[in-house]
């Protein structure tokens, strides 16, 4: 008798030494988008985005797009980067056929963590998909943390001016989830240190005031890319073509190709909120432009 299909599996979490920190990225949801084309080059034809998937041997309608946050172990903090999905589509009528229900929280039980160990949440965005996991219920999920902002973002969102149609329901979301939190938050810009190794880094763009993170541990280096970079060929091989879900288009673009040649140049390997898990990779120059080589077995050496 042959034996019964079981379906799906693949890792969730993947965990790495970093100097004296430990890191780990945790698959906290993902979904299946349809329409490669206008999501992706908006500014391009449908015939170039369409010829560059088939080039990447990816499908030219479909894509799988992942929700991963970053979780760091200074040794004397937890620090959370962004919080996935949460209740969000349970709580949200609007919300339901837009995104699955977020894992982060048994996800970091099976890491080895509960959600009242984490010191530090820090929020690279407002968007949706990046606060939902901060509350359930009307009630914090990291009671004991103290959150990070980046002051531009939130300012962005609590002063409710040029927030363009398609992010009217965002900053309501925003200011529910995160206004009352503001009394226990922390507000920075580019060059702050969160706590001693990490620092942030402009990456405006995507959003008003979206942030990457610099992480540093005895002369070893990485990167939380949050959102500059969504897709791994699309946003990589051509960072000049406009995602649909960017704020500021324009500025995505140059904030996308400044950090490209920052990874690049200073051979950074980083994470990524929405490239294929563990979502951890490098970035080389190329004839062209830039691709991205994903992560094998470089860190467990």
């Amino acid at each position: 008798m042959p034996a019964s299909l079981q379906g799906e599996l693949q890792p969730t979490i993947y965990r790495f030494k970093l100097g004296g920190f430990e890191a780990a990225t945790i698959l906290d949801s993902k979904a299946v988008r349809e329409g490669l084309h206008p999501m992706y080059g908006g500014n391009a034809t449908a015939d170039e985005v369409h010829g560059l998937a088939r080039a990447n041997n990816i499908d030219t309608s479909r894509l799988e797009h992942h929700n991963i946050p970053t979780i760091v172990n200074t040794g004397k903090q937890l620090v959370l980067f962004d919080t996935g999905n949460g209740a969000l589509p349970r709580e949200y009528e609007q919300l339901k056929a837009r995104m699955p229900a977020g894992n982060l929280v048994s996800r970091l039980g099976q890491a080895g963590y509960k959600p009242e160990d984490i010191d530090v949440v820090v929020l690279t965005h407002g968007h949706p998909d990046h606060i939902g996991g901060l509350v359930e219920g009307g009630k914090p999920v990291f009671a004991n943390a103290r959150y990070v902002f980046g002051a531009a973002e939130f300012d962005f969102w609590k002063k409710n001016e040029n927030v363009r149609e398609a992010r009217k329901f965002n900053q309501k979301l925003f200011m529910t989830i995160c206004e009352p939190l503001a009394e226990r938050s922390t507000f920075i810009k580019p060059g702050d240190e969160v706590v001693a190794g990490i620092h942030a880094v402009d990456a405006a763009g995507h959003s008003p005031g979206l942030m990457a993170f610099h992480i540093e541990s005895d002369g070893k280096r990485f990167m939380v890319t949050a959102d500059t970079l969504t897709q791994y060929v699309m946003a990589v091989q051509r960072p000049d073509w406009y995602f649909e879900m960017d704020d500021e288009k324009d500025k995505a673009v140059a904030s996308r190709k400044r950090i490209l040649d920052m990874l690049a140049t200073e051979k950074l390997f980083f994470a990524s909120f929405h490239m294929p898990f563990p979502g951890i990779g490098y970035i080389d120059k190329t004839a062209s432009g830039y691709r991205w080589v994903p992560h094998s077995y470089q860190l467990n050496l």
